[in-house]
């Protein structure tokens, strides 16, 4: 059984995200005993990328250092309102072979988060339709789980 004190917390650098933190933060603040692990998830490289002269460990430098401002903001976010710098991790992760909501899923699942939180994203009716959107594809398939979603 996953422990819902452990609360796994997709981030990257749009409001929404920034408002889940921040709704999360609201929340857990007044918990005790709970540990948090940020998790910003980028996709592969586009398909030119190599072409144009980029190798794979110069994207992953470029997204690890780009992951390292929106934890920041995030920890900064978590430690008004009281949590202890202490009990939040992170880890910035591509997403290889999968869609996003697959790479939440298997952190989630790897780490045994019970509680998973992710702002909601302004995506139209037909792009929800053609793409999918990530907290519905977690509602779909997240098992035993707490999942917030956050608009």
């Amino acid at each position: 059984m996953n422990d819902w004190k452990k609360i796994l917390i997709a981030v990257d650098d749009t409001p929404t995200s920034r408002k889940a933190v921040q709704y999360a933060a609201n929340i857990i603040g007044r918990l005790e005993e709970v540990r948090i692990h940020l998790l910003h998830i980028y996709p592969e490289p586009p398909p030119d990328y190599y072409s144009r002269g980029g190798s794979l460990d110069d994207y992953r430098g470029e997204k690890e250092k780009e992951s390292g401002a929106i934890f920041a903001d995030s920890i900064q976010t978590l430690a008004g309102s009281g949590i202890a710098r202490e009990i939040i991790t992170s880890e910035c992760r591509m997403a290889e072979r999968r869609t996003i909501s697959q790479t939440i899923l298997a952190v989630q699942e790897e780490g045994g988060y019970g509680t998973v939180v992710v702002g909601k994203r302004g995506v139209s009716k037909a792009e929800e339709f053609l793409f999918g959107s990530i907290s519905n594809a977690l509602l779909h398939h997240g098992r035993d789980i707490a999942i917030w979603v956050v608009g």
